[in-house]
């Protein structure tokens, strides 16, 4: 069902009625009768995107997060907070 929305004087809208909460960014695509269409987007780092076309690498972190024993404990360690 259609609403009716108003710009403010800046040109902006609310959206807070619409969409789904987790959906921050959106691309707009202007049709030629001048609608809009926003579709939602997530936005990522250039490396991320390069992981992600690595098939090997994206089928071993799926079986990773589908069994979690097979974690290994990191030897990483926090850094200590230094008191002045």
């Amino acid at each position: 069902m259609p609403h009716l929305i108003e710009l403010d004087a800046r040109r902006r809208v609310a959206l807070g009625k619409f969409g789904k909460p987790e959906h921050t960014r959106y691309l707009v695509t202007e049709h030629p009768d001048g609608s809009l269409l926003l579709t939602p987007a997530v936005v990522m780092t250039v490396h991320e995107a390069a992981l992600l076309r690595n098939p090997e690498l994206v089928a071993q972190i799926e079986e990773d997060l589908a069994d979690p024993s097979r974690a290994t404990p990191s030897s990483a360690r926090r850094p200590t907070s230094v008191e002045a």
